[in-house]
């Protein structure tokens, strides 16, 4: 049995519920920050995004509470160093951060207006300069939409 199959049937187990009552611990905002600037570039801009949604989501004071606990748990669980894939794993190594945080977006999707998206795609532009295209940018209601 290959490590890439091990990989694959830990990602086939993931409980991003699970997952994100495991992360709400690790939360810190000054981590999340160092996470996005260490990491955004193996990350990915979509992950990126969507984490960036769920943390101007966490800070609006519309958000209530229930939902930012979600969202605590899913970034704790992207800054957790040693989850479900290691995040150092090449190509495969933010897999389980993605499903968690693409989970907690659809579950707080309600809560993402306007403001964050546009706090979101300002943050984006500082992390990823001209090398994103702000405008094509996967809002997560457009793709729910999609299916």
């Amino acid at each position: 049995m290959t490590k890439e199959k091990t990989y694959q049937e830990k990602l086939d187990n993931l409980n991003p519920k699970k997952a994100i009552a495991r992360g709400r611990k690790y939360f810190s905002e000054k981590e999340f920050g160092e996470k996005l600037r260490k990491y955004s570039g193996q990350i990915g801009t979509k992950i990126v995004y969507y984490s960036l949604l769920l943390y101007y989501a966490f800070k609006s004071p519309e958000t209530p509470k229930k939902a930012k606990l979600t969202i605590a748990g899913a970034l704790g669980y992207l800054i957790l160093p040693l989850d479900v894939i290691p995040d150092f794993i090449p190509a495969v190594g933010f897999a389980d951060d993605s499903a968690v945080i693409i989970y907690a977006v659809y579950q707080v999707l309600s809560h993402i207006d306007e403001e964050v998206k546009g706090n979101a795609k300002i943050k984006m532009e500082k992390i990823f300069g001209d090398s994103v295209d702000l405008e094509n940018l996967q809002d997560p209601l457009e793709e729910k939409d999609k299916k």
